[in-house]
């Protein structure tokens, strides 16, 4: 296969500033819709994570069969990682019994196999190497687990260990500022960064969907679930049209 080809199947986004945006917003959106469907509609965890995970599936299959990088169809996929990754980690967390920190403990061990399992296949993690659906297949599975992380990790740290939404909060965006430091005063690999923040964006939108979306009594807004998760799409749907959107440059 020559350049040009393999320059075409590259179907991720360049990691920018807008990058970030749209990610944290669509990490938020995952919160407020996960559990609007699974509690608000009353339809459970269960029946809620076989809605979304069939919905998580069908995008990754889209995007994967795609022949050239569209962000409505990355994004979509990206939407549906997170509102998969609520439903499923509330589903183990709470109907399963395993609790927080055994699902975040759990979760965690299987983001790091499939890491390194990936690693050792492919020779490279890094998002400007994924340029065949073998890669794009590992890509994907590594967003889901992180995100049903952050989801455990986040419900975690603001309940179980008392920090709540607001504190939560900004617990993960002081390891996000970390991460920017590290970016730009040291030479920490980029690739480890990159994931380092891709995962820690997860329990950032989970406290801060939990923050919009939870009772007063419990330290939310209580703003609709209905609507803050209609606003949330609103949003990425603004960004990703305004925003500059372009695949990322495959590496050599």
């Amino acid at each position: 296969m020559n350049t040009e080809m393999k320059e075409a199947l590259v179907k991720v986004p360049q990691i920018t500033l807008g990058f970030w945006a749209i990610k944290i917003l669509a990490t938020t959106l995952g919160e407020t819709g996960g559990d609007a469907v699974s509690m608000s509609m009353d339809l459970g965890y269960l029946i809620g994570t076989v809605i979304f995970m069939a919905f998580f599936i069908l995008a990754v299959v889209f995007q994967i069969r795609a022949k050239k990088f569209n962000p409505f169809i990355y994004w979509v996929a990206i939407v549906a990682s997170t509102t998969v990754g609520t439903t499923l980690a509330d589903f183990a967390d709470r109907s399963l019994g395993i609790g927080y920190l055994g699902g975040s403990t759990l979760l965690a061990v299987f983001l790091a196999s499939t890491l390194f399992i990936w690693y050792r296949t492919l020779g490279s993690i890094s998002v400007s190497s994924i340029h065949t659906p073998k890669a794009e297949a590992f890509y994907w599975l590594t967003i889901m687990f992180s995100q049903t992380l952050g989801t455990a990790l986040g419900d975690w740290t603001a309940g179980s260990a008392g920090l709540g939404y607001v504190g939560a909060a900004y617990i993960f965006s002081g390891g996000l500022a970390l991460i920017v430091v590290a970016y730009f005063f040291t030479k920490v690999s980029r690739t480890i960064l990159f994931w380092s923040a891709f995962i820690l964006t997860r329990p950032l939108g989970a406290v801060v969907g939990d923050f919009l979306d939870k009772p007063i009594a419990q330290g939310g807004l209580e703003f609709s679930r209905y609507t803050a998760t209609a606003v949330l799409l609103v949003a990425i749907v603004i960004l990703v049209i305004v925003l500059p959107q372009r695949a990322a440059n495959k590496s050599h």
